[in-house]
């Protein structure tokens, strides 16, 4: 690897997670990126990640049960996470921040806004 922080993204939807790995590329970040919780939660293992972008709205395993997963795991207990999602209510935002997302950032969202929320974990 290149020594650049690397990101995770679990996003269902092809054109959501293709513009989060555009973004994440021309900030110079390196990313894993999987289209469902499954996939990511079997994809990381053994893997060094310095961030999480998860969506929440997701068919199988969501991105409260995905970050649930990801926290269970010894080498994530720590990990920076964020939740991308169009749930925007202040119900559902205060509910992310309940299962323990570090940081909450709505759809549809910039480049500024996902450059913002990395750098409060990734200097």
């Amino acid at each position: 690897m290149s020594g650049k922080p690397i990101i995770l993204v679990v996003e269902d939807d092809d054109d959501s997670r293709a513009a989060l790995c555009a973004i994440l590329e021309a900030l110079g970040y390196d990313y894993l990126a999987f289209g469902s919780g499954p996939e990511a939660v079997e994809g990381i293992q053994g893997k060094k990640l310095d961030l999480a972008l998860l969506d929440i709205m997701m068919p199988v395993m969501n991105g409260y049960e995905v970050l649930e997963k990801i926290r269970e795991m010894d080498d994530f207990v720590e990990l920076p996470i964020i939740m991308v999602t169009a749930k925007d209510q202040d119900g559902e935002i205060l509910e992310g921040y309940q299962y323990g997302a570090d940081y909450y950032i709505t759809k549809p969202f910039t480049s500024k806004q996902i450059e913002y929320g990395i750098k409060l974990f990734i200097s």
